[in-house]
């Protein structure tokens, strides 16, 4: 495109001539490259700033996505439901403003529903406290999971913020981006910064709703454990978990054990009644 005063430019289609173009093709590309990194190793904010331009290309949003917010979903055919939600500012993770959220109004396993409830809490109480809102909200999900997003941002809220999806693969790995509505596929290369960025986004909320629900499930089962058990009281409860870590481990302790942390009488207690719920487990 160039064209420069005396100058012939002779592009070459085979042979030596063209191996040497490609190769000096390739050295501009890793000079650029090094350059890029060396860069951004002296000043690490122009890569978040850089990945951010690059969201905000990608999806032709008004403005650089500098606070990202990302929600999932975690149940066992229903119990236990809990959601998640990571933020991400300037590209890193900022797990001050995490949250997690005990699934209130849904029954059984409903995703749509559950996500719905969760997007409303958030986003209700941002307007009321005037918290800063993100500048793209992205779900952990397909295109469903971004039409209830919207249906709460848009038409209940009457918020204006891009909705993104990210879809996975039958292998459960990030397979593609959407964005729009009718949702669009945004081919993005993969191993390029920007696909990471997004699976590293994926893969935290994800791990942030597991962690969350495993929690509540272990907590739950041990409290039904020892709760059933009469005469067993919550300052007994708490003495014998901050010593044994677990109810696995207090069941596996010896009486003499037991009673040198709650005495003989409810140390009896507490091995009759574990005994007793192991047997109807079984």
């Amino acid at each position: 495109d160039l064209e420069l005063n005396n100058v012939v430019f002779t592009v070459p289609q085979r042979g030596d001539k063209k191996k040497l173009l490609e190769l000096s093709i390739l050295n501009v590309k890793q000079y650029k490259a090094d350059r890029l990194k060396q860069a951004e190793k002296l000043n690490p904010e122009q890569r978040s700033m850089r990945l951010m331009k690059e969201i905000q290309q990608e999806l032709h949003l008004d403005k650089p996505p500098l606070q990202i917010e990302c929600f999932d979903n975690s149940n066992i055919q229903g119990a236990d439901a809990v959601a998640a939600c990571v933020v991400f500012k300037k590209a890193k993770p900022s797990k001050k403003d995490y949250r997690k959220y005990n699934i209130k109004t849904v029954v059984g396993p409903d995703d749509y529903a559950s996500m719905k409830e969760v997007v409303r809490r958030r986003y209700q109480r941002a307007i009321e406290e005037n918290s800063p809102l993100p500048d793209l909200i992205i779900t952990d999900g397909g295109k469903g999971q971004m039409e209830v997003v919207r249906e709460v941002i848009e038409d209940e809220l009457n918020l204006n913020i891009p909705i993104a999806g990210l879809a996975k693969d039958n292998r459960h790995r990030t397979s593609e981006l959407l964005f729009g509505f009718p949702p669009q596929t945004i081919g993005i290369k993969q191993h390029s910064p920007l696909f990471r960025l997004l699976t590293q986004i994926q893969d935290e909320v994800h791990r942030f709703a597991i962690s969350f629900h495993r929690d509540k499930r272990s907590k739950r089962q041990v409290a039904s454990a020892l709760d059933s058990i009469k005469g067993i009281g919550e300052k007994t409860k708490t003495a014998l978990l901050k010593e044994f870590k677990s109810v696995k481990r207090i069941k596996e302790a010896s009486l003499e054990e037991i009673s040198a942390i709650i005495g003989e009488a409810k140390a009896k207690t507490v091995k009759a009644g574990l005994n007793d719920e192991q047997a109807e487990n079984k």
